[in-house]
C-alpha cells in the first residue's frame, strides 16, 4: 500500500478531538483534586477522602502519559506529512507506523484510565450503599442488589 499524504492528514482531526477529551479529563480531575484537598484540610483522618486522593495520582499520571503520547503521535504525523512531500516514502511509512503506535499507546493509557475512574466512583457509592440498605421503596423490588442476582 502506497502511502498518501492525505492519509496521515486524516489523523490530524482524530489526534486533536482525543486531546481535547485528554485535557477534559485533566480538568476534570484538578477540579475534583481541589475539592478533595479541602475536604481533607477539614477532616484529615478520613479514610475515604485519603483513598480518594491517591487513586486521582494514578488518574492524573495516566492523563499525563495519554497526553504525551497524543502529542507524540501529532508531531510524528506531522513529521511523516513533511517526508512524503520532500518524498522520502520509506521513512514516511516508518515514521507513521511510530504516529500509530503512539496513538495505540495514548487509547491504552485512556482504556486503563477509564477503569480506575469507574473503581472511584464505586468507591464514592460504598459509603452510601449503607444507607440504602436501611430504607426500603417501592422500586427496591427492582434496584436491589439481592434480586438482580436471581
Amino acid at each position: 500500500m502506497e502511502l498518501q499524504l492525505s492519509t496521515p492528514a486524516l489523523l490530524f482531526s482524530a489526534i486533536t478531538l482525543l486531546m481535547l477529551a485528554f485535557t477534559n479529563r485533566f480538568l476534570a480531575i484538578a477540579s475534583l483534586i481541589r475539592g478533595l484537598h479541602k475536604k481533607f484540610k477539614d477532616n484529615p483522618d478520613e479514610q475515604l477522602v485519603v483513598e480518594q486522593l491517591h487513586n486521582l495520582r494514578r488518574r492524573l499520571s495516566l492523563i499525563k502519559n495519554m497526553q504525551l503520547f497524543g502529542v507524540f503521535s501529532f508531531l510524528l504525523c506531522i513529521i511523516c506529512m513533511y517526508l512524503l512531500f520532500r518524498g522520502y516514502t520509506v521513512a514516511a511509512n516508518w515514521v507513521f507506523v511510530g504516529s500509530m503506535g503512539s496513538l495505540l499507546i495514548a487509547l491504552a493509557l485512556s482504556l486503563i484510565e477509564i477503569q480506575i475512574s469507574t473503581k472511584a466512583l464505586n468507591l464514592e457509592l460504598s459509603d452510601m450503599e449503607d444507607v440504602f440498605a436501611k430504607r426500603s421503596s417501592t422500586l427496591d423490588t427492582f434496584f436491589r442488589k439481592e434480586n438482580k442476582k436471581e
